[in-house]
């Protein structure tokens, strides 16, 4: 099992705090021969019967590299195969990159993070570490 994200927790109770259950911690992927873990899997049931539940997984991305733009590339790396992967595992879930409000300020908000959450389709949860609450969902 991978190591944990220092963010996870803040993450977790994020969710939580947004009306979320946490189904999986790791969310197991098996694809093959190969076993990948997404950070957290998490469902929603919602109002209205036509909705049904939403289910989603979040990979979580803290950016505490000393390049930026590095760290950009494993995060934006990570979501495209996890999607790849959950496009046939799992097609009801959609996945989130789980970025800190601070790492949307100093890198996804910039002409190159813009560029790149564009044209991959970045989904993106924001959310604020200290207050462990969801700040926004960027779809």
């Amino acid at each position: 099992m991978p190591a944990r994200n220092i963010d996870h927790p803040a993450v977790i109770q994020a969710l939580q705090a947004d009306g979320w259950t946490i189904t999986h911690d790791p969310l197991l992927i098996s694809y093959g021969d190969r076993r990948l873990f997404v950070d957290l899997g998490a469902e929603r049931v919602t109002i209205g019967a036509e909705r049904g539940s939403e289910r989603i997984a979040v990979e979580i991305a803290s950016f505490v590299a000393d390049s930026p733009v590095r760290d950009l590339q494993e995060a934006v790396g990570q979501f495209v195969v996890y999607r790849a992967l959950l496009s046939r595992a799992e097609p009801d879930r959609s996945l989130y990159l789980g970025v800190s409000t601070r790492v949307y300020d100093s890198v996804l908000s910039e002409p190159l993070g813009q560029l790149v959450a564009e044209e991959v389709r970045l989904r993106l949860l924001l959310f604020d570490p200290q207050q462990q609450q969801v700040v926004r969902w960027i779809n």
